[in-house]
């Protein structure tokens, strides 16, 4: 069973690629994970958990999800993270969650994907875009390879800013950057509402026709990237910058 959680596409893809690879059934998390439902999850083959990674560790919606969800049969987990450079050490909190529901942790790949975060960096044109998925290709084969034998992902070697990264940087990454304090609509919005249905903590409604931020964020930058009419904006820096879904299909 492929699970995955994506705010602009590029999980969705790889997820459907592994799950089109695998001959295993895809199931999107947004319901689940924006209605809070922990219903048990049964598989008699292993799951696979792709997600994208904020600040090199998986979102902490993910986390909390998979930490309330009872899964049954396999007991098996493999995760594969997209991302825009690395995953840094994400594998070692990934381990420590399995073990704490008592799974057995198959192992984390990254797969590079277009950075879509333009909450802090900038996206690629769609060419660009096309050029980084055609090379993650081979790792996303690689990736089904291992599910389909059933081995293990590979350890990586890891580094001293891996550690930090996933560490240090991720713990203090949440209460400094995520939030939705800078988003705002321009007078280019139409009030269609397409905001708040993609947000998945139901954190935006529509107030005098214009969406309104509340406290609740995950910065998967669903709203900023799928506005048909580019009219959010975050603070000064998403200005003129290129919104990111991934267009490309299966």
């Amino acid at each position: 069973m492929i699970l995955y959680f994506s705010g602009t596409g590029n999980s969705e893809y790889v997820a459907k690629r592994i799950s089109r690879g695998t001959g295993e059934e895809c199931i999107d998390l947004f319901e689940k994970l924006k209605k809070k439902d922990f219903s048990p999850i049964h598989s008699e083959t292993p799951v696979v958990i792709v997600t994208p990674t904020y600040a090199w560790r998986i979102p902490r919606i993910v986390e909390d999800w998979i930490e309330n969800t009872r899964f049954t049969g396999s007991g098996k987990l493999y995760f594969v993270l997209t991302c825009g450079e690395n995953i840094g050490n994400a594998g070692k909190y990934l381990n420590r969650l399995c073990e704490r529901k008592a799974m057995d942790y198959c192992g984390c790949i990254g797969i590079v994907m277009p950075e879509n975060y333009i909450a802090l960096f900038s996206s690629p044109t769609w060419e660009e875009a096309l050029r980084i998925i055609e090379k993650a290709e081979a790792v996303i084969d690689k990736a089904i390879s291992f599910i389909k034998k059933g081995e293990r992902f590979p350890k990586t070697k890891l580094t001293l800013a891996d550690n930090i990264e996933s560490g240090i940087v991720n713990t203090v990454f949440y209460p400094l950057f995520v939030h939705a304090k800078k988003f705002y609509a321009t007078d280019a919005c139409i009030s269609c509402g397409k905001c708040v249905r993609v947000c998945p903590l139901e954190n935006i409604e529509l107030k005098g026709g214009r969406p309104v931020w509340g406290d609740s964020c995950t910065h998967c930058m669903a709203c900023i990237c799928r506005c048909p009419k580019e009219a959010i904006e975050y603070g000064r820096h998403s200005r003129g910058l290129v919104r990111y879904t991934c267009k490309k299909e299966i």
